[in-house]
């Protein structure tokens, strides 16, 4: 958040006041003067004194940042992506948003479990952040982007270091058995801020791990790392219940349901 400075045209006759009105700071302006009343027992009463309300220039040393928000399935990162690009485009600010482009389930779109949804461009293989980012929009937002490549991710820092564009990438930690997607381990290696979103296992215990199980409940041990699918495919376990479950062949807490 801005640091806000207050400055007087004229001293009041009692150091406290209150502001009336609401305000939204044009683009490109650091300054607006507002008017205060005085903090006495008529709080409506105006004085002609004008406070300058002001937001500090951006400076050169504030950097960008390359931020990972990583969890299991079901916490919530594409609604936390979609909250952040609402609150850009609340101010006026620019955004791309990226989504892989191997899950069709939401035809191109990002989609949260609550029903928010936005459109978003697809990335693959041949993806070129830099390229794509050179428009220099006030902020990157990748969803999925466990399926990132190592050097996407090394594309993404040029965007954070060079563009200085803060850079927001949301996306699984883990895959079925419990190995990192090579996007999240380059993540892990090269970002610059790591926030965990959290959900929870059956048992009430933080869910850390995700298992891919067929309709019976039974637990894929083995296969290929990408599978695009949802709640009828991986659930997501405490480690403890992530063990036991690849140890039984059977994921635990599993309730199967008449056909």
């Amino acid at each position: 958040m801005s640091k806000v400075i207050f400055r007087e045209g004229e001293a009041p006759a009692e150091p406290r006041f209150w502001l009336t009105g609401r305000f939204a700071l044009p683009k490109s302006k650091h300054a607006l003067s507002l008017r205060f009343v005085r903090g006495s027992q008529d709080k409506n009463q105006l004085i002609g004194t004008l406070l300058h309300y002001e937001l500090p220039s951006p400076s050169s040393t504030d950097m960008a940042k390359l931020y990972f928000y990583y969890s299991t399935m079901n916490a919530g990162k594409s609604t936390s992506l979609l909250q952040a690009a609402y609150n850009y485009a609340e101010r006026g600010m620019t955004t791309l948003l990226f989504t892989a482009s191997l899950d069709q389930r939401a035809g191109g779109r990002i989609n949260s479990r609550i029903g928010l949804h936005a459109e978003a461009q697809r990335f693959d293989d041949g993806t070129d952040f830099v390229q794509a980012c050179a428009s220099k929009p006030n902020c990157v937002l990748v969803d999925e982007a466990q399926f990132l490549s190592r050097q996407q991710v090394r594309q993404l820092t040029y965007v954070v270091d060079v563009l200085n564009v803060p850079v927001m990438c949301y996306g699984l930690r883990t895959d079925f058995q419990g190995e990192l997607f090579p996007g999240s381990q380059a993540l892990l290696a090269w970002a610059d801020s790591f926030v965990e979103l959290k959900t929870i296992c059956f048992c009430g215990r933080k869910a850390t791990m995700v298992v891919r199980v067929s309709p019976s409940g039974a637990v894929e041990r083995a296969g290929v790392q990408v599978e695009v699918g949802g709640n009828d495919r991986y659930v997501s376990l405490c480690r403890g219940h992530f063990r036991e479950s690849m140890d039984t062949g059977r994921c635990a807490g599993w309730i199967d349901h008449p056909a």
